[in-house]
């Protein structure tokens, strides 16, 4: 058993759980790492690579300096049939790895809890692939609901984005279907909407600043190459920048890390689904009674 375990399955603040959110993270690096890239590793390189190539192709889609003096460039044709290519594998493998890793996230910290800190990387795996059209399919359901909501107003967006963005911690922990999930969610946030809210808008908050912090040197980057700081905008360098390989390589750090930092957003939640589920169900607590009463048995 892990000394530094982190029980989940207790009542937090709002303070407690962003603590708590950063120990487990801080303890459990190493072993989380791991195992998250034993499983999302090799989709996540299938993504930055098209999303290299991608960039890199868009430059003869979108080309600033293109002369029609000779007429077409057969070459064109192929850049666009590679940009086409680029774009679809960064669609599917981004959905891919976005769903493995949350789908790792979560059941890494179910083996984490269900095992008194210590971890089963099969057992992560297993549940993992088996459950993936789960995620799918849940993950459509929210889209859908919450993407409606935001074209009549924002407020019903905001509202249904709250209990939905728990239903995956829901299906993993609880072990419900994608639809019971899915209704569930509004049930353990009714009368906690606030707490709930106030709770992932200050986990955003944190993620989004420290996203943003990745993407300055690229930003930066791109102003001095088209001579923004020097007054000098060039319209020749526009197009050049998108098959920069300095550029191209600082946009791939700075999606890797808004991609891992996504993980800060994924912990939180977990705390907040197992706070809410001890304040209505008291989970843990009947858990540690019966843990109790037999210890004392024996």
């Amino acid at each position: 058993m892990n000394n530094q375990f982190i029980d989940f399955k207790q009542k937090r603040e709002l303070g407690d759980i962003l603590s708590d959110t950063f120990a487990f993270l801080r303890t459990q690096f190493k072993p989380f790492f791991t195992t998250f890239f034993k499983i999302v590793g090799p989709y996540l390189a299938v993504f930055l690579v098209s999303y290299g190539f991608y960039f890199s192709s868009f430059s003869s889609i979108i080309d600033f300096n293109a002369s029609t003096e000779y007429g077409v460039n057969p070459f064109d044709v192929f850049s666009s049939v590679a940009f086409v290519i680029a774009a679809i594998v960064l669609l599917f493998s981004g959905i891919a790895t976005y769903v493995l890793s949350q789908a790792t996230t979560l059941y890494y910290i179910q083996s984490y809890t269900e095992n008194n800190g210590a971890i089963n990387d099969s057992e992560i795996r297993k549940n993992v692939y088996k459950n993936f059209w789960s995620f799918i399919g849940l993950g459509i359901l929210v889209i859908l609901s919450v993407g409606v909501a935001f074209l009549f107003c924002c407020i019903p967006g905001i509202f249904l984005y709250v209990p939905l963005s728990l239903s995956f911690a829901i299906m993993v922990y609880s072990k419900r279907s994608a639809t019971d999930s899915f209704g569930y969610s509004f049930d353990l946030v009714k009368d906690y909407w606030w707490m709930t809210f106030a709770t992932i808008f200050v986990v955003g908050l944190i993620v989004t600043f420290a996203s943003y912090a990745f993407s300055i040197p690229a930003i930066i980057y791109q102003y001095f190459k088209m001579g923004i700081f020097s007054g000098e905008l060039d319209s020749e360098t526009m197009d050049v920048n998108f098959i920069d390989p300095i550029y191209i390589v600082l946009n791939l750090v700075s999606t890797l890390a808004q991609f891992l930092l996504n993980i800060i957003s994924l912990v939180a939640i977990t705390f907040i689904y197992f706070n809410l589920n001890e304040i209505k169900n008291n989970e843990g607590t009947m858990e540690r009674i019966q843990k109790l009463g037999g210890d004392l048995d024996s």
